[in-house]
């Protein structure tokens, strides 16, 4: 029940990763160093796959829009938390604390290796680019349907008590926490939505990988198999990170005990993922790494 007598709150308290002020200075320079290494590690992969030819296939349109996704994730969050940790005030406003949401893109990816390993043949047209596009238009609109969705059930939730968000940027459990109305509307669109879609998003992946490695283990040379295998290793990595650090993030009864476990969670997903994956995908990928090695012979070694 929604109390009679209530200041409504216009703006939340960040408490952040921890209350220790000694910490604060150390924790801002980690994560300024992980936001930098994202940012040139996204940036850098994005103007490689545009800048040579023979990156211009589906795996790295669709790997391009990864990088574009994690940029934008990491930078919906970071800044925010450097000013919590450089400041006294730890605040964000209201409607800022809602504006922050994450588009998938490694269920097409596995779509995308499916196609190219198990249906060679028909790869040109059933990964041609007006398919891609679609793909691409299709994953962003459903994503930012399904974010403003939970961002307006989140908007009609009362918040007259607390302020102050154990954790280091606006997510739902630590916010349904706060709120002194009734959350169950708002709890279950959360289960649902982030349920369906992430087990919906791994089925498919599952079930890709599954035909994938029954074609692979008929492959009879070891190159071929080797080749195929590297093909996918990379983006293997990349949904274990993924799907393990989401599904324990918001496959939970909001609580005190999982918001504080969620904030440790929440640090590999939101920080160490986009950081990772341009690293992941260049060192593991001969053609990324052909391209940088090209790209650095032209801009220092050839006059």
């Amino acid at each position: 029940m929604l109390k009679k007598n209530y200041t409504e709150v216009t703006e939340f308290i960040l408490l952040g990763l921890t209350d220790r002020a000694d910490l604060q200075p150390v924790l801002f320079v980690v994560f300024l160093v992980i936001y930098l290494i994202t940012v040139i590690g996204n940036m850098n992969m994005i103007l490689l796959i545009r800048s040579d030819s023979k990156l211009q296939t589906p795996m790295y349109f669709f790997l391009s829009h990864l990088s574009f996704v994690d940029l934008c994730y990491a930078t919906t969050v970071t800044p925010q938390m450097l000013v919590s940790l450089s400041s006294e005030r730890k605040t964000i406003s209201f409607l800022g604390c809602f504006i922050q949401c994450l588009c998938y893109m490694l269920t097409v990816m596995a779509y995308d290796r499916y196609m190219a390993i198990c249906k060679p043949l028909l790869y040109g047209i059933k990964m041609s680019r007006g398919v891609c596009l679609s793909f691409i238009a299709t994953f962003y609109i459903y994503g930012f349907a399904n974010g403003l969705t939970q961002t307006i059930l989140m908007l009609h939730l009362s918040f007259c008590g607390p302020n102050e968000i154990n954790h280091f940027y606006c997510v739902d459990p630590p916010l349904l926490v706060l709120a002194c109305s009734d959350t169950y509307v708002k709890e279950t669109a959360m289960f649902v939505g982030a349920g369906f879609n992430l087990t919906c998003s791994l089925t498919i992946i599952l079930i890709s990988y599954i035909f994938i490695f029954r074609v692979i283990l008929h492959i009879h040379s070891a190159e071929g198999r080797s080749k195929a295998f590297s093909t996918c290793g990379s983006h293997l990595t990349a949904v274990t990170v993924f799907y393990g650090t989401r599904f324990c993030m918001f496959l939970r009864p909001p609580s005190e005990t999982s918001v504080e476990q969620g904030k440790i969670v929440a640090v590999f997903y939101i920080f160490l993922s986009p950081m990772l994956n341009p690293l992941i995908y260049s060192l593991r990928n001969k053609d990324v790494k052909r391209v940088m090695k090209k790209v650095i012979q032209e801009k220092f070694f050839v006059k």
